[in-house]
Order: structure tokens, then sequence, then C-alpha cells
């Protein structure tokens, strides 16, 4: 069984190491997680963000690169925005390219492709929110261009009768 308060520890200790991220699977869709996500990661924090989607070439003022092979740089951590049967496939991409950290998103699991990562040395993070966990663990910075990214507000809000 897993513990909590050590499991939010080693997530935290990935968050503060980190210092470049591929949003794999980004969408050019304001209303899409991964979009909010990447807004976020560009907005408010530190980090290197890199973008990958073969299906588009710009979110976010940012050129989007089709793979992770792609990359000008090797990304300290893959955050996966993807299908579960295409987790393998970034799984074995990640391991590729020699980053350090695999995340699969909120609801993603993909065991065997965890398994196959931890065996190449990466540290492994499943069904969790990067931008959440972040903005828990480690805090955002005020948003560094001095405006919203389009996409930040609302990605993760609820509404109720009231909103409206």
């Amino acid at each position: 069984m897993t513990d909590p308060a050590r499991e939010r520890r080693s997530v935290g200790a990935v968050l503060l190491a980190t210092r470049s991220v591929a949003v794999v699977g980004i969408s050019d869709h304001p209303t899409r997680p991964s979009f909010g996500v990447a807004a976020y990661l560009v907005d408010r924090t530190d980090y290197d963000v890199y973008l990958v989607n073969p299906h588009i070439t710009e979110v976010l003022g940012r050129p989007v690169y089709p793979a992770l092979d792609r990359l000008p740089v090797v990304p300290d951590l893959v955050d996966t925005f993807r299908r579960s049967s295409a987790l393998g496939e970034v799984a074995d991409a990640a391991i590729e390219v020699g980053a350090r950290v695999l995340w699969f998103q909120l609801g993603l699991r993909d065991e065997q492709a965890a398994d196959r990562a931890r065996r190449a040395g990466l540290e492994v993070v499943m069904d969790r929110c990067l931008r959440t966990e972040h903005t828990r663990l480690v805090g955002a910075k005020p948003y560094l261009r001095g405006k919203r990214a389009p996409g930040i507000s609302g990605v993760h809000r609820r509404t109720s009768r009231r909103d409206h």
C-alpha cells in the first residue's frame, strides 16, 4: 500500500528538480485540459516548456514539435495527455530521448508502460494533474507575463447555478 505523505514528498521532489517539461498531446483548443496545463506552466512557472503534437504547429505563441525526439533539448519531465492506448508509445519515446520523469495526467494509468519506464531509470507519476500538484506542492508564481494567458481561468473551475 502506498504511503500518501511519502508519495507527496516524492512528487514534490520531482517538481523541484524539474527544469524542462514536454507537454505531449497539447491541444490548440482553450477548453482542453492540456491547453490549460500548458498555459499554466508557461505563465506561472520557471520551467522551460516544450509542446508536442504532430498535428499542430503553434500553441500559446510557441512552436509545437511533432515528436519528443524532435525537441531541441532532452526534457526532464514528459507530461502526457494522450489516450490510454498510446501511453506505451509515449513511455518508449520518453525512455529513448533520455527523459528523467514520465508523468501520466489525471485519469491515465498504464502499469506495463510505467514498469518499462522504471526499469529504464525514469521516475513515474500516474493519474495526477501536473498543474494541481505544482500549485499544491510548489506554489505558482504571479503571472509572469503580467496578464492571464488564454485558457488559464476556468479550466478546472466548477460552476454552480449562482454563477449564471
